[in-house]
């Protein structure tokens, strides 16, 4: 399952991201996002999430969070 289909409040654990572009993995860890860390849904937006990872709150296009893969 992965991020855009997650439910909002539920917090889940990073299973990989799935992407080719290295400087967006750069980007995602930067921000906390990797495996092993959780991460939870606050809202959507249309065409967006905006999620909670550690102590920050980030804006995710929907894009983006098709490559965020988490444990179900």
């Amino acid at each position: 399952m992965n991020l855009k289909l997650a439910e909002i409040g539920k917090e889940y654990i990073i299973r990989r991201i799935e992407t080719d572009d290295e400087e967006l993995d750069a980007f995602l860890f930067s921000l906390g996002c990797y495996s092993g860390e959780p991460i939870t849904v606050v809202s959507r937006r249309k065409g967006s999430c905006v999620v909670s990872i550690k102590d920050g709150r980030y804006n995710i296009d929907d894009q983006l969070a098709e490559a965020i893969v988490l444990y179900e």
